[in-house]
């Protein structure tokens, strides 16, 4: 086992959109309190993130006075409640997991289109209250785990030292490092050797304990500058990872960070500086 300090905690109110860094999160079943509670989709129903418009990173997410405030400069800025239940109610889904959502309304919709400089119709929805997600990896993730919008798992952990083992080879072949940002974490940490994250079983600390299920395979976001939104030409740091780091049995997909889920601890509160002991077995 390892000692472990948590350098960071991120949300993501609105999937793909910019995360908040806190000093302590909440944890809940379904990932820290207010992660990826609300969703951009199109007016069919289909979600929408930055592998189709990667401007949706230029949209700064806040959340105060039970308000959730989406801003761009040069756009303006739009607020809602966190706790907006009415609306009309839109189906869609993340990958392949069926969602019934709640429309938020029109204001925040002509605001997305225009901020996001997109031609087509967007919506921002949350989850219906009282719907589940189903998970369509129960094998991985467990039978009773459920979510909201994040693509996998509720909780994604990423390692400094594969970070830094990345960038390291990043520069050894010309290319610019990459900040922790392109790999959009929940829980960081610090204090294992580069990619043991993947050997882990678990993390616990203080009344809480996270199951680690699976190594999180990266895609074309992580390519993306997140504060410029523009793509690198040449696909890094994905070419690179994939060479370092690939997914197990899968040499064509580059992994970064693993995906967990609450076994114990429930509406616990993580802090940066704290220790979590990590477990291999």
């Amino acid at each position: 086992m390892d000692k472990l300090e948590i350098t960071g905690l991120r949300i993501y109110p609105v999937k793909s959109m910019a995360g908040i860094e806190l000093n302590e999160a909440v944890l809940t079943a379904e990932g820290f309190q207010h992660d990826r509670r609300f969703m951009v989709v199109r007016e069919e129903g289909a979600f929408v993130t930055q592998r189709d418009l990667p401007k949706l990173a230029l949209i700064q997410t806040g959340i105060e006075n039970g308000s959730i405030r989406l801003s761009r400069p040069g756009f303006g800025e739009v607020t809602l409640p966190t706790d907006h239940l009415q609306g009309d109610m839109i189906h869609t889904k993340v990958w392949g997991d069926h969602c019934e959502t709640v429309d938020q309304g029109e204001e925040i919709a002509h605001w997305l289109q225009s901020a996001l400089e997109c031609q087509n119709s967007l919506r921002l929805v949350r989850m219906k209250p009282g719907f589940q997600r189903p998970q369509n990896r129960p094998e991985l993730l467990g039978e009773n785990t459920t979510t909201f919008f994040a693509d996998a798992a509720p909780y994604l952990v990423t390692n400094e030292a594969s970070l830094d083992a990345l960038n390291q080879a990043l520069v050894a072949g010309g290319h610019r490092a990459v900040p922790m940002n392109r790999f959009r974490p929940n829980i960081i940490v610090r204090g294992l050797e580069a990619f043991d994250e993947h050997r882990l079983s678990r993390l616990e600390g203080e009344g809480l304990r996270l199951g680690f299920c699976h190594p999180c395979e990266r895609c074309v976001v992580t390519t993306i500058d997140q504060e410029t939104a523009e793509k690198h030409p040449g696909r890094q740091p994905f070419k690179t990872l994939r060479d370092i780091n690939p997914m197990p049995g899968k040499k064509t997909a580059p992994a970064f960070g693993h995906n967990a889920i609450l076994l114990q601890g429930e509406q616990s509160t993580l802090k940066t500086g704290s220790t979590l002991t990590g477990y291999y077995s």
